[in-house]
């Protein structure tokens, strides 16, 4: 379900109704004698609109809630979080049509990113921005290189699966300014298989040890930090510009872990 246009709907509907209640209907009940008190189908279109403006503005411009649904973040984001995105970071967009109307700023390598598929843009996909337009990432033999520059990798203790009850190793990174945690394999082939015919595939090189591709104008190279358990670009491409719904920035919520409240990076 596309729930701003939903919501979009509710607010024109509870709109036209309250514009029509405080110019013709209220009047008239106090001609008649009949006060304030609307009937219950204005109480639950024109009551209703200040409510469904309100949250419309917030979710369209400030920040929207936003649940993790797969493991594919781990060890940043598990399963059940529930996060805000901050939705004007990357600009000031329309709601429903998605078009920018202000630029105020851009990705940047180490945000955590909320974007349409591509493949399917009534879906909405979390990773991390690793390569910016312009750029040239390869991801090879299950290490990360950008523009020529191998990106270091080091242990950072070990993470506790709770769900299999398994500890994996993990590693610290950093991309850009932001320091994080991942999970990888290094002994895993590093072969990639089921690769996807996107736009600008030509840009990309498979070979038996991983991949090297150059950004597009105006397009993002994602990964999610559970590298071995994530499809992302490496399978389906690029992340064009207009795809972008924001910045993943705190977790509000975890009904199974409320130590995990608070920023992330």
């Amino acid at each position: 379900m596309n729930f701003a246009l939903v919501l979009f709907l509710l607010l024109v509907v509870t709109g036209v109704a309250w514009v029509v209640d405080k110019i013709w209907l209220a009047p008239a009940r106090r001609r008649a004698g009949r006060g304030d008190r609307q009937p219950l189908w204005l109480e639950y279109t024109a009551g209703l609109f200040p409510v469904i403006a309100v949250v419309f503005l917030l979710r369209s411009f400030l920040v929207e809630p936003f649940k993790i649904p797969s493991g594919s973040m781990i060890p940043t984001l598990l399963v059940g979080d529930l996060i805000l995105v901050n939705k004007f970071t990357y600009g000031v967009r329309l709601p429903v049509i998605h078009t920018k109307v202000l630029d105020i700023g851009l990705p940047e390598r180490g945000d955590v990113m909320v974007f349409r598929f591509p493949k399917d843009t009534s879906v909405d996909y979390i990773k991390r921005v690793v390569a910016l337009p312009g750029d040239t990432v390869a991801y090879e033999e299950n290490r990360l290189t950008i523009n020529g520059t191998p990106v270091p990798l080091v242990q950072a203790g070990e993470f506790y699966d709770s769900e299999r009850l398994v500890y994996y190793k993990q590693y610290s990174e950093k991309l850009g300014r932001i320091d994080h945690k991942l999970l990888t394999e290094l002994e895993k082939p590093s072969f990639i298989t089921g690769v996807d015919a996107f736009p600008f595939r030509d840009q990309c090189t498979y070979g038996r040890t991983g991949l090297t591709c150059k950004v597009p104008a105006g397009h993002y190279f994602v990964m999610g930090d559970n590298r071995e358990n994530s499809l992302d670009s490496r399978y389906w491409g690029f992340v064009p510009e207009q795809n972008i719904v924001g910045k993943a920035f705190f977790i509000w919520m975890n009904f199974g872990d409320l130590g995990r409240i608070g920023r992330f990076h």
